[in-house]
């Protein structure tokens, strides 16, 4: 099956993506944004199209997809206003309090990558290392010299991968009391360096 990675996210590809996020993250926030419906109308809400790179494949669907942040938002991350739009004002509140106490922060040295999914169907075919090449090229372009992205734990596969395209761990952060929301205990931060021989 050939696979076209571009920039951006068509409109009509939307609620794949939606899906796909929660397919990829809704183990770890499963807890705070499920029920799954509810979760799936919040990302097709918030998700950015200007933040992102696709991954479609021969038929149009989508098959990957990966997210970054920037000054001016991430990919993903969505506002009060979204959260409480679709939890209402309660709900939305004490969601954002815990989802944003992981960190919103935007790495001014480093190009911050904000989450890639690949669909099951598609893993262990190239889907991720092309959406990472192109991430590369992306903050390259924009002038960083390394790129950074956080891994949970218990992640094991996608942290293979990270490692094979020259991701270094730099540090791991426990969540404390929020592992019993979330499901892991910590996330390591990991960093690739873009200048160098070869780039």
């Amino acid at each position: 099956m050939g696979v076209t990675v571009f920039r951006g996210l068509h409109a009509e590809l939307r609620p794949q993506a939606a899906r796909l996020y929660w397919e990829a993250f809704g183990g770890k926030l499963g807890r705070v944004l499920g029920p799954d419906e509810t979760a799936l109308r919040f990302f097709h809400r918030v998700i950015r199209g200007d933040l992102c790179f696709s991954a479609v494949g021969d038929g149009g669907e989508l098959v990957g997809i990966a997210g970054y942040k920037t000054q001016s938002g991430s990919f993903a991350g969505g506002t009060w206003d979204d959260l409480t739009a679709v939890y209402g004002r309660w709900g939305g509140r004490w969601r954002g309090g815990v989802l944003w106490s992981l960190g919103r922060e935007v790495d001014n040295d480093r190009f911050l990558i904000d989450g890639i999914c690949v669909g099951k169907a598609h893993r262990g075919k190239g889907v991720g290392s092309r959406l990472l090449e192109a991430l590369y090229q992306e903050a390259a372009e924009r002038g960083y010299e390394s790129i950074r992205l956080d891994v949970v734990q218990n992640n094991v596969r996608a942290r293979a991968l990270y490692e094979r395209q020259g991701f270094r761990p730099t540090k791991t952060e426990e969540i404390g009391m929020l592992r019993f929301l979330f499901g892991f205990a910590s996330s390591t931060t990991m960093v690739r360096q873009l200048v160098g021989p070869g780039e």
